[in-house]
């Protein structure tokens, strides 16, 4: 089955919040709708991996020229399997 992503919904960090039972409440806005300040960063400001995407100017870390860059997956510590994740949905991006 060939599933189509809409990669205007991926955050910078890989993830989709369509879905999300905090969005759907409205708990969160989401990271793109909120430019990365969300309730989960609240205490340390804008969400530092949608900060260091808008920096680099682009729509998530696994397209980025430096990835996969060193903080990655200190950055990105609820999944260990990031530097996987991104780069199979920047091959499925390139794709589109």
């Amino acid at each position: 089955m060939n599933r189509t992503i809409d990669f205007t919904t991926i955050t910078a960090c890989g993830e989709c919040c369509v879905g999300c039972q905090k969005k759907i409440t409205g708990l969160c806005k989401g990271c793109i709708e909120a430019d990365g300040y969300v309730p989960e960063w609240a205490a340390s400001g804008r969400c530092k991996i949608h900060e260091c995407a808008r920096k680099h100017n682009v729509q998530f870390c696994g397209i980025c020229d430096e990835f996969p860059c060193e903080q990655l997956p200190s950055v990105i510590h609820w999944n260990p399997d990031i530097v996987e994740h991104l780069t199979t949905l920047a091959e499925k991006y390139r794709l589109k």
